[in-house]
């Protein structure tokens, strides 16, 4: 039985499959292969980003895998060095010729970058992106809430999306209850944490045993009760489908709650995005 991935709208009137496949650090002919078994194992949605290096690699996996292009929903992102209004359109026409298609269903900026300061000037490349009709959505990655307002107020368009680093040890209550009040989904990043720790937490492993499911499962489950867009990433088959099945887990409000008091005030794993330096 294939796994039913829900739809959640965004406030431009386009929607995102709510599980999707992440390819961070998956190298591009790696990601020509893994990519294609995603979309055949029932996955719609693709999260890649230009500096990834794998663009072209999920544009060929994109062009074998039997799907039609329509039924896709596909992902990039502008990186820091492309920043600024002329640049950001000009890489842009990189990613597509990458990909092999003509529009992406969402484009983010990367990184917010403070310190470079051309965040505003970028995100006025992304609306006039999405007005020639070569991406459907737009939207940020890894944005400090002061900036997030910034470009809102300088533009009048808000991002549809906003994709930060989230999993149950750095939970981001407060950038996501900002989003929630604009009208932004939040889709997270490193959604399982990294090393291991988040899936070998007794909380998470209790409840996996409850469900006869996987620690994993049960985490991406928790994602989607929340609301959150979430983009695991496995370049092994057995996981990749695994992941998936997370869509069809149902959490009660008690185990939830559970999952929601593993937030740590030291859980964050990334960089903060509010002092970056690349």
């Amino acid at each position: 039985m294939t796994t039913a991935v829900p739809a959640v709208p965004f406030h431009d009137g386009q929607s995102i499959p709510q599980l999707g496949y992440g390819v961070w650090r998956v190298e591009d002919e790696v990601a020509a292969e893994v990519v294609k078994q995603a979309v055949q194992a029932g996955y719609r949605h693709i999260d890649t980003a230009a500096i990834y290096g794998n663009e072209g690699g999920v544009g060929r996996a994109i062009a074998a895998a039997g799907v039609p292009r329509e039924e896709l929903f596909v992902t990039t992102k502008v990186w820091n060095s492309d920043q600024g209004y002329h640049e950001a359109l000009a890489a842009l026409d990189v990613s597509l010729e990458k990909l092999g298609t003509d529009y992406v269903d969402l484009w983010l900026i990367h990184w917010a970058k403070p310190s470079q300061g051309k965040y505003v000037e970028t995100w006025k490349a992304l609306i006039e992106a999405q007005r020639q009709g070569r991406v459907r959505s737009i939207g940020v990655s890894n944005f400090p809430q002061a900036q997030l307002e910034e470009i809102i107020e300088a533009t009048g368009v808000t991002p549809v999306i906003h994709q930060i680093e989230l999993h149950p040890y750095w939970q981001q209550r407060d950038l996501r209850a900002f989003g929630e009040r604009s009208g932004m989904l939040t889709e997270a990043w490193s959604p399982l944490g990294q090393g291991g720790d988040v899936l070998e937490d007794p909380v998470i492993t209790e409840i996996a045993e409850a469900h006869g499911a996987t620690p994993a499962q049960v985490v991406l489950a928790w994602h989607l009760a929340i609301g959150n867009v979430v983009i695991p990433k496995s370049v092994t088959p057995e996981r990749i489908a695994s992941n998936l099945a997370a869509a069809d887990v149902r959490l009660s409000e008690d185990e939830i709650a559970r999952i929601d008091g593993l937030d740590r005030a030291d859980g964050r794993i990334g960089p903060d995005p509010a002092d970056i330096d690349f």
